[in-house]
């Protein structure tokens, strides 16, 4: 088992600590209804994705 030789200094282990942030979610529109969605997935409203629809609505 990996086991530190020295002790980490409290400004490092902060700084290593301040990476760990909570972005806002990405939001893209939909190109057809225009309503917001996930980028990568269908959209719940219109069922489409890529310009083509992919579900039934």
């Amino acid at each position: 088992m990996a086991v530190p030789k020295k002790k980490m200094s409290r400004s490092r282990t902060r700084r290593r600590k301040a990476q760990w942030k909570v972005d806002r979610p990405t939001i893209a529109r939909c190109t057809v209804c225009n309503s917001p969605r996930a980028p990568h997935r269908a959209c719940a409203e219109c069922g489409t994705y890529n310009g083509r629809e992919v579900t039934s609505a």
